[in-house]
C-alpha cells in the first residue's frame, strides 16, 4: 500500500517538532495512530524501519498514523532528556494531531524506547481520554522503568516481542509483564528489529488491529 506521507511541522514544549502523517488515499480514517521511536541516542528516528511498518499496518486497517521525531532528532529542537521530555512532546503530539474533540479514536504505538514513553503516556492520559489501542513492539523493559498497562486496556494491546532479542532480553519483558498477567506474543527466531521479519510484524499488527 502507498502512503501519502504529509509532513507537520508542531508547536513542542522546547521548539517545534518534525512529523510525518499517514492516511489512506480515500482520506477516510478511523481515528489517529501516534507511534513513538526507538532510542534517540542510539538512531531512532521516525524512519525507523520498525516505525513505518507500524504506521503501514495502522492506515491499512483506515487509521491515520503520525509519527514524529523526539527532542533532538532531525528537525525537531531540544536535545535528550531520558524520557522526561519525551513523554511531554507524546503528548504535545496528541494534543494537535489527535485533539479530543475532533478524533473519532486514539490508538497509541511505540518500538523500543518509544514504547518506554508510550507506557506512560497511557498511565496519564487513560482517565480521561478512550485509547482503542496499544501496540508495543521490543519493550525496554530491561533498560527503563516501563509503567504497568490498565487492566482494562488489555484486550486492546499488543505485546509483541523477538524470541532472541538481544537488546532487550525476551525474560525481562515477560517479568514486567508477568504482574500484571497481561500477554505477550513472542516471534519465534525473531531478534530486536525484526530483520527479515517485517511483513510478519505488519500481519501481527493488522491481526490485532481488525480483532
Amino acid at each position: 500500500m502507498n502512503l501519502h506521507a504529509q509532513r507537520l511541522t508542531l508547536s513542542g514544549p522546547v521548539g517545534q517538532i518534525e512529523a510525518l502523517r499517514d492516511a489512506a488515499a480515500d482520506g477516510i480514517s478511523r481515528g489517529v495512530a501516534v507511534i513513538a521511536h526507538p532510542h534517540p541516542l542510539f538512531g531512532g528516528t521516525m524512519t525507523n524501519k520498525v516505525v513505518q511498518t507500524l504506521a503501514r499496518a495502522f492506515v491499512q486497517c483506515g487509521w491515520t498514523a503520525v509519527r514524529f521525531n523526539f527532542r533532538g532528532v532531525g528537525a525537531t529542537q531540544g536535545s535528550y532528556d531520558e524520557g522526561r521530555g519525551e513523554l511531554e512532546d507524546l503528548l504535545t503530539v496528541i494534543e494537535q494531531v489527535a485533539p479530543a474533540a475532533t478524533t473519532p479514536a486514539l490508538a497509541l504505538a511505540g518500538f523500543s524506547f518509544g514504547s518506554f514513553v508510550v507506557s506512560h503516556g497511557v498511565q496519564l492520559l487513560w482517565e480521561s481520554r478512550a485509547i482503542e489501542k496499544l501496540v508495543l513492539v521490543g519493550v525496554a523493559a530491561s533498560r527503563f522503568d516501563v509503567a504497568a498497562i490498565p487492566p482494562a486496556l488489555h484486550l486492546q494491546t499488543l505485546v509483541l516481542h523477538g524470541e532472541i532479542d538481544d537488546t532487550v532480553p525476551l525474560g525481562d519483558v515477560l517479568d514486567w509483564a508477568r504482574p500484571q498477567a497481561l500477554p505477550v506474543l513472542v516471534a519465534p527466531g525473531v531478534e530486536h528489529f525484526f530483520h527479515g521479519q517485517l511483513p510478519l510484524l505488519k500481519n501481527l499488527v493488522v491481526r490485532h488491529l481488525n480483532y
